[in-house]
């Protein structure tokens, strides 16, 4: 006999106003690991603030929430209409017996009024507040500290410069819970104990963690690790994390600080002192100083995700071990005499490296999330590296500049590895395009420099 299936119950989810590209993916992601989907009944708009989903429980609707930094909270939805009219005429539809354990007379409750594009003034929100006196609520108001709270929701269109006298849609709910928009300050790189010059911002690192949909007890590695900084994403959310970076002085937090004011890196600046900031670090697996170009992983080692930002040239250079009869780019030396030979290593072999590292090495199921980065005149879709055993699942751009940019690549293992997999990419013919991430770095400094003499231009006018 087969189980039945739990109704799926409309939840309204308000999103946060930054990062809108990434915003759809991550809670796409989340849904899937929480359980839920978005409402049919909706055009997703993906940069309104509003969106209707399907969860099969209150529960589940909480569980998405401990995750989520692109959304500020969500709320068992009630009633909504594109009028005051349409808004009232579904919430008196709505099951009273649905109701009632929220209005009983021994309860207390306020309603809380949010505006988007607009500001309403006091007597406004009470004229809307009063509105509602049809619904059967019994218990006292509290505005301190109240037992429920609900919510009247407006959206008057994404343009400042044209805000409608009427709300374009409302929505009226039973606040559930907030999102994790707290972490993006608790987390800053500001506050944290070791950084270097391309730690990534404590909002985009836990994007890519649920980007990657890391849960508790995945390993999630990351072999560009630098300073740790997206280990402790994967930590938070109670997965195993570890790394490699062929960087011996990071590794081992020795050398130069990256800090301002600070020359040298303390006795305690390493990766293992990050995750024990948060009390993250029983999660700590190790980090390793290695060369990616060339695993030092057996075959058969699986990861859940591989989490990752890969050097592109602007602060850090690609590099790649090299030996004394290749030609030579540079011999470095660590603060304790270690030396080691640094060649060239091509934006195009990193990313290749990277997805036939991930076809091999993920379970099935897991995800790759990785930054690509990007000259825009000459961007395609055709120029995002592909494999066999991944399929693309977001694409997510964030600017860096009016000529370049980065993509967020999300990617999951579909296929089992064979070894015929291990370079399938050189026999497609699609491979060329990708090989012009390999003037990313003069293309970027390039505009630089010719935004530079423009400005130069300018100022002697």
């Amino acid at each position: 006999m087969a189980l039945a299936v739990p109704p799926l119950r409309r939840y309204l989810l308000l999103l946060a106003q930054e990062h809108l590209e990434f915003r759809l993916p991550e809670i796409t992601s989340l849904l899937s690991l929480c359980g839920g989907q978005f409402s049919g009944e909706q055009e997703i708009r993906v940069n309104s603030p509003f969106w209707i989903l399907n969860i099969p429980s209150e529960e589940m609707a909480r569980g998405l929430m401990k995750r989520t930094v692109c959304a500020k909270s969500i709320f068992e939805l009630w009633g909504h209409g594109k009028s005051a009219g349409e808004l009232y005429a579904s919430l008196k539809n709505y099951p009273t017996d649905k109701m009632l354990p929220y209005l009983q007379s021994d309860s207390t409750y306020k309603v809380h009024i949010h505006t988007f594009n607009k500001t309403l003034t006091q007597a406004q929100k009470i004229k809307k507040i009063d509105a509602l006196e049809f619904l059967p609520f019994k218990g006292k108001v509290n505005l301190k500290n109240p037992e429920h709270v609900f919510w009247i929701l407006e959206d008057y269109g994404m343009n400042p410069n044209d805000v409608p006298e009427e709300p374009i849609h409302l929505y009226f709910g039973r606040w559930i819970a907030d999102g994790q928009r707290e972490l993006i300050e608790s987390y800053s790189v500001k506050k944290r104990h070791f950084i270097g010059n391309t730690s990534m911002d404590a909002c985009l690192s836990f994007i890519m963690a649920n980007h990657g949909r890391v849960k508790p007890n995945d390993i999630v590695y990351d072999p560009f690790v630098g300073t740790g900084g997206l280990l402790i994403s994967s930590a938070h959310f109670g997965a195993y994390v570890c790394g490699t970076d062929i960087d011996y002085n990071t590794i081992h937090g020795l050398g130069k600080a990256s800090r301002k004011n600070q020359k040298w890196r303390g006795p305690d600046e390493n990766i293992r002192a990050n995750l024990r900031q948060y009390g993250l670090e029983k999660y700590y697996l190790d980090a390793l100083v290695a060369d990616f170009s060339r695993p030092v992983w057996r075959t058969g080692m699986l990861f859940d995700a591989i989490i990752t930002d890969p050097p592109y040239g602007i602060r850090e250079a690609p590099r790649r071990m090299g030996s004394q009869k290749e030609t030579v780019k540079s011999v470095e030396r660590s603060a304790e005499n270690h030396f080691f030979v640094s060649s060239s290593y091509h934006l195009s072999d990193i990313f290749f490296d990277l997805l036939k590292f991930g076809a091999e090495h993920l379970v099935m199921g897991g995800r790759l999330v990785y930054w690509l980065p990007i000259y825009r005149p000459e961007y395609t879709e055709e120029i995002i590296p592909r494999h066999p055993c991944l399929k693309l699942i977001s694409n997510c751009e964030q600017l860096l500049s009016s000529h370049t940019s980065r993509r967020l690549i999300t990617m999951e293992k579909v296929k089992e590895f064979k070894d015929q997999d291990e370079n399938s990419y050189l026999l497609d013919g699609q491979y060329m395009p990708y090989r012009g991430h390999n003037s990313f770095r003069e293309k970027y400094f390039s505009g630089v420099t010719k935004r530079i003499a423009k400005e130069e231009k300018d100022n002697q006018k």
